[in-house]
């Protein structure tokens, strides 16, 4: 894994990123859009990811940096938790549901991973000039 020079370039905020526009426009459509208290915080959540993974790099440090993509993990379960309640209220259909869950599944992974590289390394956070 080659060293980061911004946020931008982690591949898990860039799955961040594509799964938050996701559930953005799935959550503008029919009932759940009307649904305001489960589209604002399913939206709340999959934010959470990519702002968690941006500001734990952004804090400098190795130490902060895991704790920080520990909350952005912890936000992509409370995503999946909450397209089993769109799925049960009837907003969102099978094929929709597996498809962002498997995308928020995905982006786990990919923060699980950073996760064990940053355990493992000397990583000493954001440099800017």
């Amino acid at each position: 894994m080659s060293a980061f020079q911004r946020f931008e370039d982690i591949e898990a905020w860039q799955k961040a990123r594509e799964l938050t526009k996701a559930i953005y426009a799935l959550s503008n459509d029919g009932q759940f859009s009307r649904d305001f208290g489960l589209r604002d915080q399913i939206r709340r959540a999959s934010v959470s990811i990519m702002s968690n993974i941006a500001e734990g790099f952004g804090r400098g440090g190795n130490k902060e940096f895991i704790q920080f993509l520990s909350t952005a993990k912890g936000s992509a379960s409370e995503v999946q938790a909450q397209l089993y309640v769109a799925l049960d209220a009837g907003y969102i259909n099978q094929d929709q549901f597996q498809k962002l869950y498997s995308e928020t599944e995905a982006t786990a992974r990919m923060i699980a991973g950073l996760l064990r590289y940053l355990q493992n390394s000397d990583f000493k956070g954001a440099k800017y000039k």
